[in-house]
């Protein structure tokens, strides 16, 4: 019987739908540029793994530049979202996912840790930073696992909430999605995540949430050909949610 192929023998091929840094896949591994950041990452994976969050890519190590990650299986979508994003089964499960993460980075040791994006006070948990539908694996119209951890870095429950809420409620003014439905799909959202956040102070941060982004975008502009205009959809945004009675109508 014929030897399998050594893992760095076997053919690459790229992955499509990111708008960061070039991701490829070979075998049944990911590989991405790494960075500063990136044995802070493998290390708060590992740790989240050990505590029973397995819906995260296992890490396993770098190779020369690259990060590399198990390859987690399912369809990751992207815009015009399936309808399968927005059912309630989806909100439910990303916000249960959330929660359950956040309170496994509680103990993360963040001795020497280094981060792409900076900690943001109160600092109670590790941040996704990016924890949206178009970074959600999907099997059978079922959520099965979240990528795209390299922007993780320390802030608050509610900051990673937020923009939850604005993607997958959702509060953005990009069409699709169940926008009449924003009030009982936030409470829902709310209810799901179980802190006791107060709808006023989670919309008040998703209007900070997206003025830091609106900053962000613009400031990798050079790197993304549609950075004005999604800066300028997150400032519109919030002036609109800012605009809103907190703790009533949002749409």
């Amino acid at each position: 019987m014929s030897d399998s192929p050594r893992p760095s023998a076997l053919p690459e091929s790229p992955l499509t739908g990111g708008n960061a840094t070039p991701v490829s896949r070979r075998g049944d591994t990911v590989l991405r540029e790494a960075g500063p950041w990136t044995e802070t990452v493998q290390n708060l994976l590992d740790h989240v793994r050990q505590r029973g969050i397995d819906w995260v890519p296992e890490p396993l190590g770098i190779d020369g530049s690259r990060e590399v990650l198990r390859f987690l299986p399912g369809e990751v979508p992207n815009y015009p979202m399936p309808e399968y994003v927005w059912s309630e089964q989806t909100l439910d499960h990303a916000a249960w996912m959330l929660r359950n993460y956040h309170d496994a980075t509680l103990d993360f040791d963040r001795t020497d840790a280094v981060w792409r994006q900076p900690t943001r006070e109160p600092a109670e948990v590790i941040c996704h930073n990016d924890f949206a539908p178009y970074n959600f694996a999907f099997e059978g119209g079922r959520m099965t696992g979240v990528i795209d951890w390299d922007m993780a870095s320390p802030g608050s429950r509610a900051w990673d909430l937020a923009y939850l809420a604005y993607r997958l409620v959702p509060l953005s003014s990009e069409p699709g999605g169940p926008r009449a439905e924003a009030d009982t799909r936030l409470d829902r959202l709310l209810e799901r995540y179980g802190a006791g956040f107060s709808r006023e102070h989670l919309l008040a941060t998703v209007v900070l949430r997206l003025e830091d982004l609106a900053a962000w975008t613009e400031g990798n502009a050079g790197r993304h050909p549609e950075a004005a205009a999604h800066a300028a959809l997150y400032r519109a945004d919030a002036a609109l949610i800012a605009r809103s009675p907190l703790g009533g109508r949002i749409g």
